[in-house]
């Protein structure tokens, strides 16, 4: 059986890191990725603001058969990063098919939030 195993390109709309922690968790948002092919994927990830422009094709690369838990707050291209307390959205690019997840957590307050959902995924 021959199937493809994940999608070429994906979106999440809903981006933010909070800009606040308590306790020891530090509170951060991840793509979570997982390559199910024998090869490497190569990933373009650019980042979508309200008012400023986008930082556009941040390259990642995922080996095969292989995840990858990428925290937002270490994606940077040419100095620009996403700031904190700032919505944004993401827009994954793979030449080969993957699965992408998205996860947020919140610990701003001492009873801590874990929210995670999948990306939705472009046809």
């Amino acid at each position: 059986m021959n199937t493809k195993k994940g999608e070429l390109h994906w979106i999440i709309p809903d981006g933010f890191i909070p800009p606040l922690s308590s306790g020891e968790q530090l509170s951060h948002e991840s793509i979570c990725i997982v390559n199910l092919n024998e090869s490497e994927a190569k990933l373009l990830i650019s980042i979508y603001f309200e008012d400023r422009e986008p930082i556009e094709k941040i390259p990642v690369k995922v080996l095969g058969k292989r995840s990858n838990h990428l925290r937002t707050s270490s994606l940077e291209l040419n100095g620009d990063f996403i700031p904190l307390g700032v919505p944004y959205s993401i827009e994954v690019e793979s030449d080969s098919p993957i699965i992408v997840q998205y996860s947020r957590l919140d610990s701003t307050q001492p009873q801590l939030a874990l929210m995670s959902t999948m990306a939705y995924p472009l046809k």
